[in-house]
């Protein structure tokens, strides 16, 4: 008897109860049934209800959310088969390669797909993509959303997917027929939330938005209270009201309003400064980047690192490291065990491209292709195929060093020209008088 997603989750988050609606999330609570009731929907300890819509309003979640998608959506995804020697070739003549590369379904193209993959991976923990067949050989791989996504577990631990389509039909989908690649999570099968378990986080931020956004409204003015020194009946008081209304706001800085006699204005509240209202916007964008292990730097905003050179370079190997790899090696392994047959697997593997990420920076490229070649790892045809260009054939696909730009197996020999100089020398170096 399959047990509800529901029971074991129930006492991880409490949450108020909400309902899902569509691909961004109105409001949902931990305790709702499904898995993405720890996902699209949780109340921050200031009481702010955090929304995957509502968060993804936030720049540096916005940010943060883009970079790290669409850096790994672009790179190359390769799908490669072992060699005998040790070395590899790509696995062209098999069909997956091309769907992963190229259109995973009929209406995205690979970019697209990896994009809202990844995405979904970042927002809600976890990607769904449904497997189809054709007599048994992959021919589309569809991206499922995942808020209409609901996860039985069974007795004995297998992960049950029931998907509701458009029209509100619900379908259950085999494990065998499902690419499920979750994110960071704590019991090895469901991926965790950073928009559910950052619910604070996300909550003092959009606080901290709101507070801008009304002292802006207010044209960077405190409230000001207005005092009278004689009782007032409504009509007059909504007829100052509408008077203050008129001569406030950011439009009006500026004007000189007129007050009568007998009234007095007293400013009310904390100003910004004291407030420090934007040492706790640049704060919370912070933890927000913490949260998805991005440098700040990266997604705009600055410190007092230098983002020139080595400064900049260790920032990009940092956010290779400890970010971009942990993603891609979880699709190369999903990708693995999903869409490769057991026996498929001793011999063919996917392997992301980080190569691609030097594509824009034309001195990086040059300097690793000289040193790849003078020091024999690549050939001149090898690096001339990295960068889309023919083969030129003969000593190109030659492996060269720095000594002379001899072939590797040439190492320790002198060429017919060598010997010659050597011969000469020798004959040149001999007494005028001893005997040929």
């Amino acid at each position: 008897m399959a047990k509800s997603f529901k029971s074991v989750l129930s006492g991880a988050i409490n949450a108020p109860r909400s309902s899902i609606i569509d691909w961004v999330g109105r409001s949902l609570s931990g305790s709702a049934s499904g898995i993405w009731a720890q996902t699209v929907g949780s109340t921050s300890a200031n009481g702010k209800t955090v929304t995957i819509n509502k968060a993804m309003r936030l720049a540096a979640c916005w940010s943060c959310v883009r970079l790290i998608s669409e850096t790994i959506a672009t790179l190359p995804l390769g799908l490669y088969r072992r060699m005998p020697d040790g070395g590899r070739e790509v696995a062209g003549d098999n069909d997956l390669h091309w769907i992963l590369n190229t259109n995973p379904n009929s209406r995205m193209t690979a970019v697209q797909f990896w994009e809202a993959v990844v995405a979904s991976m970042l927002l809600r923990g976890n990607a769904f993509v449904e497997i189809i067949r054709i007599s048994g050989r992959i021919v589309a791989l569809e991206f499922l959303l995942p808020n209409r996504m609901d996860l039985d577990v069974a007795d004995n631990g297998e992960i049950l997917y029931r998907y509701r389509e458009k029209n509100g039909q619900l379908r259950d989908i085999a494990g065998s027929n499902m690419m499920h690649i979750p994110a960071f999570s704590l019991d090895g099968q469901i991926g965790l939330s950073p928009i559910a378990y950052g619910a604070d986080v996300f909550g003092a931020a959009m606080s901290a938005e709101d507070v801008a956004s009304s002292t802006f409204k207010n044209g960077m003015h405190q409230t000001v209270a207005f005092e009278v020194d004689a009782t007032l009946n409504k009509q007059q008081r909504d007829d100052f009201r509408d008077y203050v209304q008129r001569i406030s706001g950011a439009m009006n800085a500026g004007k000189s309003p007129v007050l009568e006699k007998g009234v007095s204005a007293k400013v009310i509240g904390i100003n910004p400064v004291d407030a420090q209202l934007l040492e706790s916007r640049e704060y919370s964008a912070e933890e927000i980047c913490r949260f998805y292990m991005v440098d700040p730097t990266l997604v705009g905003y600055s410190d007092k690192a230098s983002n020139w050179g080595t400064g900049l370079e260790q920032k990009l190997l940092r956010f290779l490291t400890f970010t971009l790899r942990s993603y891609m090696r979880r699709i190369e392994e999903g990708i693995s065990r999903s869409l490769l047959a057991p026996a498929q697997r001793r011999q063919i593997y996917p392997e992301f491209s980080i190569e691609g990420l030097m594509r824009a920076d034309s001195a990086a490229r040059a300097a690793l292709y000289s040193g790849m070649v003078q020091n024999g790892i690549y050939t001149r045809d090898e690096c001339r195929m990295k960068e889309n260009l023919p083969k030129m054939g003969g000593n190109a696909g030659v492996l060269t060093v720095q000594t002379n730009l001899s072939p590797i197996d040439k190492l320790g020999q002198g060429d017919d020209g060598q010997a010659a100089r050597a011969a000469l020398q020798n004959w040149l170096d001999q007494p005028a008088n001893s005997k040929e």
